[in-house]
């Protein structure tokens, strides 16, 4: 049967991969790590893995959010990482659910997370993990410290946002900001249980789990609550940068219609009046004058320097 990986453990930081029918239990330590939406995994975990079936149903379930659950020494994990992937959004995370106790770990994916391959990849030059504790604690570091790189590029793109506002008049970045408050939000829905579940692994008691590996545990969870802090500060720079935009907006559409309702103001009467003397009926003033036209348009011009005095002295313009 062909799993992602099935790697028993050294305890020296390597691994090897073996077939999953030829593994004892004398071996020591195994690792497997499998699609859950491959027929093949279906069939092995609910058949052959002899774990609690709550575990086997977490481990192939579609969708799940962060958690820890507890069943007898052994730990039911459900973690997320941001999704690297290539051409793909980072905050639409990739789930990992994991059954661990001290002889077994078993975990599920569906799409690939570059923190699982980290920590093959390690094994590779003998600086993996050697125990069940240094997994969960390896595994953890890693999905958490993956999250950096991309929080930061989003505190960075809300800063320029923010300086763009407010020194320059473009206001074609509206999606820009609506993206980065979608980012904030749904990384944060994420990060906020799975803060939960680490903080559960060092307060619960498990045998194989030392008073030093839940201290490392601690520190990763700090870094994780100060990830939520700063998507937090994220999501309210960017909605203080919108509302500032919307303000800037609001001004330049008040400006606009000061400036219409100005001007109407000014045509106004100069529009009653050749409205009025355009009237094709007898009795219309200066109709047998020549020079009525020029005498009318001086007059017109009297009005709109008055108009122009006492808008000026209202301080309207």
């Amino acid at each position: 049967m062909k799993f992602e990986h099935a790697l028993v453990f050294d305890k020296m930081g390597g691994a090897k991969e073996i077939d999953i029918d030829d593994y004892k239990e004398e071996m020591g330590l195994i690792w497997l790590h499998l699609d859950y939406s491959k027929n093949d995994s279906i069939k092995w975990l609910s058949n052959k893995s002899n774990i609690d079936p709550l575990a086997i149903e977490a481990l192939l379930t579609e969708e799940t959010r962060p958690r820890t659950i507890i069943l007898d020494d052994s730990i039911l994990l459900a973690l997320r990482g941001v999704n690297l992937n290539p051409n793909c959004d980072p905050e639409d995370m990739i789930s990992i659910r994991l059954f661990i106790n001290e002889n077994i770990i078993i975990s599920t994916k569906k799409r690939d997370l570059l923190s699982v391959k980290d920590i093959v990849d390690s094994f590779k030059i003998n600086k993996g993990p050697k125990n069940s504790a240094e997994f969960i604690v390896t595994l953890t570091n890693n999905l958490t410290s993956r999250m950096e790189n991309t929080i930061s590029q989003m505190e960075e793109k809300s800063s320029d946002l923010e300086e763009s506002v407010l020194d320059s008049s473009n206001f074609e970045i509206k999606t820009e900001i609506s993206t980065i408050r979608k980012e904030a939000i749904s990384l944060r829905r994420y990060l906020s249980p799975q803060k939960d579940a680490i903080s559960r692994l060092y307060h619960e008691n498990i045998s194989w789990l030392d008073d030093y590996k839940k201290n490392q545990l601690r520190e990763i969870n700090d870094q994780v609550i100060r990830y939520i802090e700063e998507l937090d500060s994220i999501k309210d720079r960017v909605t203080l940068t919108q509302e500032e935009l919307s303000n800037k907006l609001n001004e330049q559409m008040n400006l606009r219609m000061y400036v219409l309702s100005v001007i109407s103001a000014i045509f106004l009467p100069i529009g009653f009046l050749t409205g009025l003397l355009g009237i094709n009926i007898g009795g219309i003033p200066g109709a047998e004058n020549k020079n009525a036209f020029v005498i009318f348009i001086v007059f017109l011009i009297i009005i709109v320097s008055i108009q122009l005095y006492i808008f000026r002295k209202k301080k309207w313009i």
